[in-house]
């Protein structure tokens, strides 16, 4: 189920970023569209958790880090 404000619901600048995304390959992704829906609610605080998970200091470094990103969701059968 989409909620209807998700999928259409995005300000003027994410529309246009959506409609690039759409022009290069195909239907934006769903985590994109939440991700930008509304940021200041949601995407911009999940965004710098992400970013700090995956680029902040660790005994990993981040392309270990990108694999066990990749290898969970392939577990999961979740395509990011």
């Amino acid at each position: 189920m989409r909620l209807t404000n998700v999928e259409d619901g995005h300000k003027l600048k994410y529309r246009l970023i959506l409609g690039a995304i759409g022009l290069s390959v195909g239907r934006a992704p769903d985590i994109v569209r939440v991700l930008m829906y509304r940021p200041e609610y949601f995407g911009q605080a999940f965004g710098q958790l992400l970013q700090k998970a995956l680029r902040g200091d660790s005994f990993w470094t981040v392309g270990e880090r990108e694999l066990f990103a990749a290898y969970t969701s392939a577990v999961n059968e979740c395509e990011f």
